[in-house]
């Protein structure tokens, strides 16, 4: 399950991280899963205005609870995107706390778009962690990725993500591997979209030397690393084995930084059977100071190239 810590300085978090130009291409890949907003950040965005509004009011979670004839447990959820809220329960937090006009338009518009459907929310076997997630990726405007074992879900091929969900979904019902690589290729189209995604990924050198499906998946997936490289929206680093101990050592990560500034940073980790997203100020700022020391440590994007094309060339 999540855990919500609070706002952060999206500011210090973006400002340690070195932006690339934009690709404009045209999105490719299936017309239902083209990624047109999120309503998971409008979400985020709604719960965060409604606590502002409650904190400049000088009213506590149980003094509204009381007011509404509601639990203070839900309202802390709504404050906290936990749930969902209908705009008939915003309108009534909205004239307590004394907010009318343009600016209730505006916010009650925000949460008819919070309640609209993603296209991942059409798999009703995703878990709502994982629905979690690919709504935030969806909106993000940049990613900075550490990935210590195996390559990142974006830059997959197919055949080397059907092999990497298979493995992971050892007691999955049947059909769960074919949706989630689905989901995972769907995804991939915020690379390719106008206004893609900034992508910066440190792969460690496990993740290359790894042989995931057999020789004619690296080959093909060492073949779609290089060509992704190329893209100026996408920076590939590798993390040498030479690098001894370094600041990932804990495990991969993502920092996923939104287009509004009133949409802080956001870190996600994930284990077997959990997810968790970061949002202190202090946790994330550690996040992206450790992102910053693994770009140091690892080979320059030109380097990196090399050390995949002589991967590729061992395979024979």
């Amino acid at each position: 399950m999540r855990h919500l810590k609070g706002k952060i300085a999206s500011q210090k978090a973006s400002a340690l991280y070195v932006r690339k130009p934009l690709l404009l291409a045209t999105t490719q890949g299936r017309a239902n899963m083209r990624q047109t907003g999120s309503p998971t950040v409008r979400r985020r965005r709604l719960a965060s205005e409604l606590r502002h509004l409650r904190e400049r009011a000088q009213l506590t979670l149980e003094e509204v609870g009381e007011q509404l004839g509601w639990s203070a447990t839900k309202l802390s959820r709504i404050e906290t995107s936990r749930v969902g809220v209908v705009p008939k329960d915003v309108g009534r937090l909205l004239d307590l706390y004394k907010v009318d006009g343009s600016r209730q338009e505006e916010l009650l518009r925000l949460t008819r778009d919070a309640r609209k459907k993603g296209w991942w929310q059409a798999y009703s076997d995703l878990s709502s962690e994982y629905a979690a997630y690919i709504g935030l990726e969806a909106e993000a405007i940049s990613m900075r990725s550490f990935a210590p074992l195996i390559l990142p879900g974006l830059l997959q091929t197919e055949d080397y993500a059907r092999a990497i969900i298979r493995a992971g979904l050892v007691l999955s019902p049947p059909g769960e591997v074919a949706s989630r690589l689905e989901i995972r290729m769907a995804r991939q189209e915020l690379l390719t979209r106008k206004d893609p995604l900034r992508l910066w990924a440190i792969i460690d050198e496990a993740g290359v030397r790894r042989a995931v499906g057999g020789p004619s998946v690296m080959r093909s997936q060492f073949k779609r690393l290089l060509e992704v490289t190329d893209s100026p929206n996408v920076t590939l680093q590798i993390l040498p084995f030479a690098a001894g101990a370094h600041s990932g050592t804990s495990g991969a990560f993502e920092i996923l930084q939104f287009p509004e500034r009133s949409d802080p940073d956001v870190v996600f980790l994930e284990n077997l059977t959990d997810s968790l997203y970061v949002e202190g100020d202090a946790e994330v700022y550690r996040y992206t100071v450790a992102f910053d020391h693994l770009r140091a440590k690892a080979l320059d994007p030109e380097d990196s190239r090399r050390l995949i094309t002589e991967a590729a060339a061992q395979l024979g």
